[in-house]
Order: C-alpha cells, then sequence, then structure tokens
C-alpha cells in the first residue's frame, strides 16, 4: 500500500477523487458468517478486521474524515446475546487499537445516544474520545447506538428548550442551527455514503447529512470490502458530478 495519496501522470490514482468525508453503512456481517457455515458472531469479529483495514486505507489515500455506522437504535431488537457481543466488541477494539489509532494521528468520535449503555462502556467512549482529541489527521466518527431519526428528535427538542428560554427566537433557527444541534456539529457532511452487501437503502443513517451525499452501493459483504473495493468507490465518485441543485459541478 502506497503512503503518499497525491495524483500523477503516470499513477493509476489519476483516476480517483478522493472524498473529504466517506460514509459507510458496514451491512452484510451476518449473511457473510452464513455463507460460511459460522455463527453471525463470528461475522461481526471479521467485520472488525475489515473496520482496521478501511481506517488504513483512509489514511493512505488522504480521506480527513470517516463515518461508519456500527450499531443502530434499532439494534436493539437483535438477540440480546448479539448485542453483548456487539458490545464487547467494542470493548476488544478499543483495548487492541487505541495506541495504534493515536500512533496513526487518527481522532475518534463517536456519536449517539448514550442513554441505554452500561455505565462502564460510557467510560471507555469518553476515554477514547479524550486520548484522541488532540489528534490532527482522520477523524473517525463511530455511529454507535445512532439513529437518523433519534438525531433530529433530539436536536428538535434542544432548540425547541433554547426558544421557552428566550435564547433563541423561532425567525433566527436556520439551517445552521440545526446542524449545530446534531451529533456531527463541526463536521463536514459526507461527499459519498458507501453501502455494503448489494442492499440499497440508508437505513436511518445520516438522513440530514446525507442530503447531497453520493450513495455508492457494492455487492460484496461488509467483512469482504478491501481495497479493491474500495479503489472502485473512488472511481464510480470521480465519474459523478455533484451540481447542489445547480447547472454546473461543484465541490462543497
Amino acid at each position: 500500500m502506497q503512503s503518499d495519496p497525491a495524483l500523477t501522470t503516470t499513477s493509476p490514482r489519476q483516476r480517483l477523487r478522493v472524498p473529504r468525508h466517506l460514509g459507510v453503512i458496514m451491512d452484510g456481517n451476518g449473511r457473510w458468517a452464513a455463507a460460511r457455515g459460522k455463527r453471525r458472531t463470528e461475522g461481526h469479529v471479521a467485520g472488525v478486521k475489515a473496520l482496521r483495514g478501511l481506517v488504513e486505507l483512509c489514511i493512505s489515500y488522504g480521506v480527513k474524515h470517516l463515518t461508519v455506522f456500527s450499531f443502530s437504535s434499532e439494534n436493539w431488537s437483535r438477540p440480546a446475546e448479539e448485542v453483548s457481543f456487539i458490545f464487547n466488541l467494542l470493548r476488544r477494539f478499543v483495548a487492541s487499537d487505541l495506541q495504534r489509532l493515536i500512533r496513526n494521528n487518527v481522532r475518534v468520535r463517536i456519536i449517539g445516544s448514550r442513554r441505554g449503555l452500561e455505565p462502564s462502556l460510557v467510560r471507555i467512549i469518553d476515554d477514547v474520545e479524550a486520548q484522541t482529541a488532540g489528534n490532527t489527521g482522520l477523524t473517525l466518527i463511530v455511529a454507535f447506538n445512532y439513529g437518523g431519526k433519534a438525531e433530529l428528535t433530539e436536536a428538535t427538542r434542544q432548540i425547541a428548550e433554547a426558544v421557552a428560554r428566550g435564547d433563541l427566537k423561532p425567525s433566527d433557527i436556520t439551517e445552521e442551527t440545526v446542524s449545530s444541534a446534531l451529533f456531527t456539529s463541526g463536521l463536514p457532511d459526507p461527499d459519498v455514503i458507501v453501502r455494503t452487501s448489494g442492499e440499497q437503502r440508508i437505513s436511518n443513517f445520516l438522513l440530514w447529512q446525507s442530503a447531497y451525499s453520493e450513495f455508492i452501493f457494492v455487492d460484496e459483504c461488509w467483512p469482504d470490502f478491501g481495497e479493491e473495493a474500495f479503489l472502485r468507490v473512488l472511481e464510480t465518485y470521480a465519474l459523478r458530478e455533484r451540481r447542489y441543485g445547480g447547472v454546473e459541478a461543484q465541490e462543497p
């Protein structure tokens, strides 16, 4: 893997276009496991390995922000044993990868509701954010216990409370007001959102932030998403024209 993300006239990367912010719906761990006669939990373990690989790719190719959908607020409906395994997997990921993330100058933000999480897990989340807060390289945003509708509901509640206190007039509410009340406050909206496993829906992921994102759907289940699939995403993105409601292509 090359470390220099710059494109040259002799490099195959000249066909690529690197998004500033990449969002990924990591779908298909269970189907990947079932196709191999494995337990669903083994698919989640393989998915963590794929996430490590994607973080390395984003660093290598110069992606500035990576948001991954790891556990949705709707995933609580899964069997309790699987939910517990996913939570423990987050603990293991932090324990094994935190120092590597620090060495690679990665800042970690974990977005989503803290309600319903064990206090020990909340402490781990707070700790990993605090330990990486000063890093200036890739920002890894992990959407955990996250749902787009819940995020918008919470933002609306905060704004309504500000109006009730007299801190904000209804006439002063703008799109920037809403954006600043979201979990992703201060981050750019995603340029590209990728969903793996062949499914073509966004499943309550970054509903506000994805208003002008390019959506790319790939057939690989998440554990099989590697550099080849990543490069295909960049090549596909390079062919897209982003007009933001205008006539001519433009960048944000």
